[in-house]
């Protein structure tokens, strides 16, 4: 079977920087790969681009069988791919039940108790279930990052891309999150995350790749990159944050 990522010598550019140089990766089904490195590594950017929300110059990206080069091919992909980021995106005017509903009903064309029954075990699913009828400015921080984990599941993902999930989160509240993160990966979720919690990349990661200067310098199993770092530059990260 064929990776249901395939990335293939990706180039970005913003002006003159070189966000992206020629990236290649392949992600299996049901494969965690975890993405550590530097702020500006290019890590959110590769992220970005396996659904499009981000144009690259140059390059190919495939997921799913489809590559990424049509509007209906692109669309097609994105009703595929969830994707988590650092800030929770939830309507504020919406109750947290709507929030996850609403997509539901509008891309995959469900009714309305249909969409509600989703929503609701989902919220079970995270943990959440009392706050169906809360507005997000009543949940803490990570339980909005909660909703917005269960409003991408809603749309019934192959795939779940995330940004930084816990770095707008106050300590206490990362577990909470990487806990869900872990569940998803225990049942076999095809997983891409960006993040510097090494703690999670170790339990549930099968890869971790180090981004710098819009480049993979390294990647091996969490423990063996964590523990033997073959490159300087993946040595020298290590040392600053572990």
């Amino acid at each position: 079977m064929a990776p249901i990522i395939q990335i293939e010598n990706i180039h970005k550019h913003f002006g003159s920087v070189e966000a992206l140089r020629g990236v290649s990766l392949n992600v299996e089904k049901g494969e965690v790969v975890v993405i550590i490195g530097p702020s500006g590594s290019g890590k959110s950017t590769l992220l970005r681009c396996i659904n499009r929300l981000e144009e690259f110059d140059s390059g190919k990206i495939i997921v799913d069988g489809i590559p990424l080069e049509s509007a209906a091919n692109i669309n097609a992909v994105r009703t595929e791919v969830g994707m988590v980021f650092q800030s929770f995106n939830l309507f504020p005017h919406l109750t947290v039940l709507d929030n996850i509903m609403l997509a539901q009903q509008i891309v995959r064309k469900r009714s309305k108790a249909e969409a509600e029954q989703i929503g609701r075990q989902l919220l079970s699913k995270v943990g959440i279930h009392e706050k169906a009828e809360a507005f997000p400015a009543q949940l803490s921080g990570g339980q909005q990052q909660r909703v917005a984990i269960a409003r991408a599941l809603a749309m019934n993902p192959k795939i779940m891309l995330f940004d930084e999930p816990t770095s707008a989160l106050d300590p206490e509240m990362i577990q909470e999150v990487l806990d869900v993160m872990m569940d998803l990966a225990k049942e076999g979720m095809t997983m891409v995350v960006v993040s510097h919690e090494m703690g999670f990349a170790r339990a549930a990661a099968h890869r971790a790749i180090l981004m710098d200067g819009g480049q993979i310098i390294e990647e091996a199993p969490p423990d063996e990159l964590f523990s033997h770092p073959k490159e300087e530059r993946t040595k020298l990260f290590l040392s600053k944050i572990l």
